[in-house]
């Protein structure tokens, strides 16, 4: 009886610390929908927090598309996002077979080095990025951006090798027997088998561009190349008071970018998983 009245107790205290975490990160959505939503006037932060009254419509995304270029900046981050995401697949997928069927001198040094140096973060190369696309005549353009997020592709190919590796060897082995050069058997006998790691690149690499904040900062000062994330961020803090009078448009549009990754990933989530499952099974 002690020990069922002492696993009781410690389950209820660990479900007791999950209910207040799952408060804690629900809570800011709440907030952000609920900020999206509301009718009243922009009186700032605080006082948004306890309003007089509640009412929610639609407003403030109609000023969002009506009064403000996000149109043009939701254009361009699709651009970019679906651009550097075709490239990112690509690369990775080729480099991750290469290292996982093709044996060539160097190729475990060469491993590590790139495991390695996908663990630095981008935005420590950002200056040295910046000069050389400048000296290229790129700034300013959409596809400097899409060159920065796929350049550095070949550095994520661990998950992708590992899916690889458990891919039986008998297949290929029997296509190259039958003719097929090693290009073919790539095409037509192990990219048709490797839908779920596909999808899981298609969308770690799509969310990279979509959220990314600092390259563009950094790469772009025209306002008509804006993504989503610097227009918001340059319309925000356009005045001394922009804070606080398009708040409320500014959570209008991170919903809508919010939604439209959500949607994305809620819709191939099963293959999402069995992708990462499948990837982690050798490394």
């Amino acid at each position: 009886m002690r020990q069922r009245t002492r696993t009781r107790i410690a389950d209820g205290v660990i479900y007791l610390l999950l209910t207040a975490l799952a408060i804690l990160w629900v809570l800011p959505i709440v907030y952000l929908l609920y900020t999206a939503f509301r009718v009243q006037p922009n009186t700032g932060i605080i006082n948004q927090l306890i309003p007089e009254n509640l009412r929610l419509g639609f407003g403030n995304f109609a000023r969002l598309f009506r009064a403000t270029d996000f149109p043009i900046w939701l254009k361009n981050t699709l651009v970019v996002s679906i651009s550097s995401c075709a490239l990112t697949t690509l690369f990775i997928l080729m480099v991750s077979y290469a290292l996982s069927r093709l044996r060539f001198r160097m190729r475990k040094p060469l491993m590590r080095v790139l495991l390695v140096l996908g663990m630095f973060p981008g935005f420590m190369s950002m200056i040295a990025v910046y000069f050389i696309l400048k000296a290229m005549g790129l700034t300013n353009s959409l596809l400097a951006l899409v060159l920065v997020y796929s350049g550095s592709a070949a550095l994520s190919y661990y998950i992708c090798k590992g899916f690889f590796d458990t891919v039986p060897r008998a297949m290929e082995e029997a296509a190259v027997l039958d003719g097929a050069s090693q290009p073919v058997v790539f095409w037509k006998i192990i990219l048709p088998m490797a839908k779920p790691i596909i999808v899981y690149t298609v969308l770690t690499s799509f969310i990279s561009p979509w959220c990314d904040f600092i390259f563009v900062n950094t790469i772009i000062g025209e306002s008509s190349k804006y993504t989503v994330s610097l227009g918001l961020y340059k319309m925000i803090n356009a005045e001394r008071n922009g804070f606080n009078d398009n708040f409320t448009v500014f959570c209008a549009g991170a919903t809508v970018v919010a939604a439209i990754i959500v949607t994305l990933f809620m819709a191939m989530q099963p293959y999402y998983v069995e992708g990462v499952t499948a990837g982690a099974v050798k490394g």
